[in-house]
């Protein structure tokens, strides 16, 4: 690989990686209920799901998801149902003291499977293999530089999201607002992850038009 191709793969990664999705929206909102070590379960999570969602894409899975309109629905669906299913128990927390309970919804396993469930990650790792890896010679070389890059930006953008919701947490929290901050922070994150579920589903309308 390239120094040039190495500094396209970076700056492709930054841009994806590092802007607002549903899984930088729950770092944040995991961050900010229970602290950052509470987060750090699906902080962790994300990057082992693209990894995974990588190996099945360089190796073929990728091609059949683009190929196969229905598979794509099978993915997107669900991905939609879920961002809708945590937006809910975002907004039904009450209050500090009732964080963790619902916030602790999204754990290790469940934050690899919504990797699975993120058409946004599915574009990202098709783009990387066709750019970076597809018909090329020196394919595993290349994946053995591709993948800990996808990890790297993978763990990165959501422990920064996560640090900036852990750093926010005590203001949130402050005990003369009875929790009011932090419920309101908890419904502006639930009302992103419906914006992002909105912006999922019109890819669904799209698909189905096509």
């Amino acid at each position: 690989m390239t120094a040039a191709e190495f500094t396209a793969l970076l700056t492709l990664m930054t841009v994806t990686s590092f802007t607002p999705g549903p899984n930088t929206t729950l770092s944040t909102a995991l961050a900010a209920n229970l602290g950052l070590r509470g987060a750090l379960r699906f902080v962790l999570a994300v990057p082992l799901g693209w990894s995974l969602i990588l190996l099945l894409c360089a190796g073929g899975v990728g091609a059949v998801v683009l190929a196969w309109p229905a598979l794509r629905l099978a993915i997107e669906l669900p991905g939609v149902a879920y961002l809708l299913y945590l937006a809910f128990k975002l907004v039904r927390v009450p209050g500090p003291s009732q964080a963790p309970a619902a916030a602790a919804q999204v754990g290790f396993a469940q934050g690899v499977l919504l990797q699975f469930l993120n058409i946004k990650v599915w574009f990202l790792v098709l783009t990387v293999v066709a750019g970076w890896l597809a018909g090329r010679s020196d394919a595993l070389g290349r994946l053995a530089v591709v993948l800990p890059t996808l990890l790297l930006f993978g763990f990165a953008s959501n422990f920064c999201y996560a640090l900036l919701g852990s750093a926010a947490r005590g203001w949130l929290a402050a005990p003369a607002q009875s929790g009011a901050r932090l419920r309101w922070f908890n419904r502006c994150m639930a009302a992103l992850l419906l914006a992002t579920a909105a912006w999922m589903l019109g890819g669904v309308l799209r698909w189905s038009l096509a």
